[in-house]
């Protein structure tokens, strides 16, 4: 019977059963590559899209901040705005003080204005003293010569100033107080430098 089945010799049938063996090959090798080349089709995906998708998320995390920054600051300008509008009262004080300083100020400035001008309680030795600043060595010995020179330069030029003021209040004026004074300025000058 073994002899049989094999002899027999169907071209058709043995066609058949070779084109029925291809086909469940080839099924067997699809079914069996199958997942492998998902997987693999899947890694290639991954692999081109996952870097791009980083990148993304990335820049989405640092839009996120950036607007919760802005967020922030919006608040605060808010904050600030109604605090200035708080701050009416205060800023409309400040304003009529201001107001009041410069009207007190003017009126100094009349009143100063109106006022006869007087000579100034300092002598020119002492205004020109007091911008020009010098270090000089310790002069022990010189000390009382340049004081005593001070007082005199000083008595001078009062005197100076109390005969011309004579001199201006008195229209008539005499000829001795008016010699006196100018010479004694003009030696005191002369010495000086």
């Amino acid at each position: 019977m073994n002899k049989n089945m094999t002899t027999v010799k169907d071209p058709e049938l043995h066609a058949k059963v070779k084109k029925t063996t291809e086909k469940i090959s080839e099924n067997m090798h699809i079914i069996a590559n199958e997942p492998s080349l998902a997987f693999y089709r899947i890694q290639e995906h991954v692999r081109k899209v996952i870097p791009l998708i980083v990148d993304r998320r990335a820049e989405v995390v640092q839009l996120q901040q950036d607007l919760q920054g802005k967020c922030y600051d919006m608040e605060y300008a808010i904050g600030a705005v109604k605090d200035i509008e708080a701050a009416d009262d205060s800023l409309k004080n400040v304003q009529e003080l201001l107001k009041n300083a410069i009207f007190l100020k003017q009126q100094l400035k009349y009143v100063e204005s109106r006022r006869p001008k007087r000579d100034s309680n300092s002598s020119v030795y002492k205004r020109l003293s007091a911008h020009i600043t010098l270090d000089l060595p310790d002069l022990t010995d010189f000390s009382g010569v340049v004081r005593e020179t001070t007082n005199r330069v000083e008595h001078m030029m009062s005197q100076a100033r109390n005969s011309n003021s004579n001199i201006n209040n008195n229209s008539t004026g005499t000829a001795s107080t008016t010699g006196a004074g100018p010479t004694e300025l003009q030696r005191s000058y002369t010495t000086l430098h």
